[in-house]
């Protein structure tokens, strides 16, 4: 199975590198942007760098979604993993296009409620994780299986 690891620098990073135990085993592509805690992935890893985009920012969304279509058909990835954020949306959004599988991780820092990027991809994608027992009781499409670290 290959994977394809779409997160954001920073905490959404350092989730996905949480998960080492299980995407180590397969082969993998990342998609991230440009970052201090990003930047020494591409010594090892093979990695596609995107426009840095944050909540709100449509034209870079609607920028890395283009960048996804490419992206996906030159990777052609089995499954899709997102621990966030917003660059989450456009990826998951064009591998619906492809057919190809996709799972997306909250925040832990999302306790209550989703996160925008959250409420966005929980109907779009194939499996949807929360990191609080609690969110499992008001979003019921949302999984509980511990907390990431």
């Amino acid at each position: 199975m290959k994977l394809l690891l779409v997160c954001n620098p920073g905490g959404h990073f350092s989730t996905m590198m949480g998960l080492k135990s299980f995407w180590s085993t397969y082969q993998r592509e990342w998609v991230t942007y440009r970052h201090y805690d990003t930047q020494k992935l591409s010594e090892k890893e093979q990695v596609y760098w995107v426009a840095m985009q944050e909540a709100r920012m449509l034209v870079k969304a609607f920028i890395n979604f283009f960048k996804a279509l490419v992206i996906l058909r030159q990777s052609k990835p089995d499954l899709v993993l997102s621990t966030g954020a917003s660059i989450a949306v456009p990826f998951i959004i064009a591998s619906k296009l492809y057919g190809i599988k996709t799972v997306f991780i909250e925040s832990i820092s999302r306790s209550g409620n989703l996160s925008l990027t959250g409420r966005i991809v929980y109907h779009l994608v194939d499996e949807f994780y929360v990191q609080w027992p609690e969110c499992v009781e008001r979003y019921p499409k949302a999984q509980y299986k511990g907390v990431v670290v």
